[in-house]
């Protein structure tokens, strides 16, 4: 190894040894007691090696699993894909429509709780502070590793009469079932911004506190009422957003320039 502190030599020698392949996306390194043996170094320096690969977005830690290999593939998103009108039907929402193009295995963490309007969520939905509304939160996941964190607010009036106010995922997507119930949105507006995650959003993700992610409002309503505010953050540096517009014909040719097949969740280098 050379020279430096050594928990820094011990990163390099492990980051060397992820690019070499002798670790593979999903493989699981020692644990922190298991490098301290094979390193002879105290606990906390193996530690502090693993936090550096961590803070590099190399690795990240699973409580039940120790710490794995990150995929370092950039997942593509065409993120106007699931507003089509001519989407084609389909069982699965557009996450997993995207994992499954690139072909990694989705899976999800769901939960749903009625809650009073914080003055953020009231302004996104046009609602009184404090008025109760419904939010809907999902962990993704593709092949086991900490993907995005997503919460959608919607009003509590919508979500009973859609349904939406469901305990559990709905597999179809929620912008289906709001179509399905005579609630279609018509119009999105959309901001994004990069910054560094925060504590809560770091043990989420599986990042280090101050890695840099994709925050991704979108702001969803019909020609009465605003229908939702979906908030999705990702990790910046594993995905790459895409919006498509115009008419069909015009895509057509932008994607046969770029090469690009249409399906949502192509996975690029």
């Amino acid at each position: 190894m050379a020279d430096g502190p050594t928990y820094l030599r011990i990163a390099d020698l492990l980051r060397e040894e992820i690019r070499a392949g002798k670790w593979n996306p999903g493989d699981r390194l020692p644990s922190h007691n298991e490098l301290a043996d094979q390193m002879q170094v105290s606990i906390t320096t193996a530690r502090n090696a693993i936090q550096v690969l961590v803070a590099e977005n190399l690795v990240y830690t699973a409580t039940s699993r120790g710490t794995i290999v990150r995929n370092q593939e950039v997942l593509e998103s065409v993120v106007t894909d699931h507003i089509r009108p001519d989407r084609p039907q389909s069982a699965h929402d557009i996450f997993e429509e995207i994992a499954r193009a690139a072909h990694r295995e989705p899976t999800k963490e769901f939960s749903a709780k009625m809650e009073p309007a914080n003055p953020e969520v009231a302004h996104w939905l046009g609602v009184p502070e404090d008025s109760w509304v419904l939010a809907r939160t999902v962990v993704q996941f593709l092949d086991n590793e900490p993907w995005s964190w997503e919460v959608s607010f919607y009003p509590r009036d919508l979500a009973e009469a859609t349904g939406i106010d469901s305990p559990h995922d709905i597999p179809e997507g929620t912008t289906r079932r709001l179509a399905d119930r005579g609630h279609a949105e018509t119009a999105h507006r959309d901001t994004l911004v990069a910054r560094p995650a925060s504590a809560e959003e770091a043990i989420v993700l599986g990042v280090a506190t101050g890695t840099i992610l994709l925050d991704h409002l979108r702001i969803g309503a019909n020609h009465e009422r605003i229908t939702r505010a979906t908030r999705h953050r990702s990790i910046a540096t594993r995905n790459r957003l895409a919006y498509e517009l115009g008419d069909d014909e015009g895509s057509d040719v932008i994607r046969h320039t770029l090469g690009i097949s249409y399906r949502p969740g192509i996975s690029l280098p």
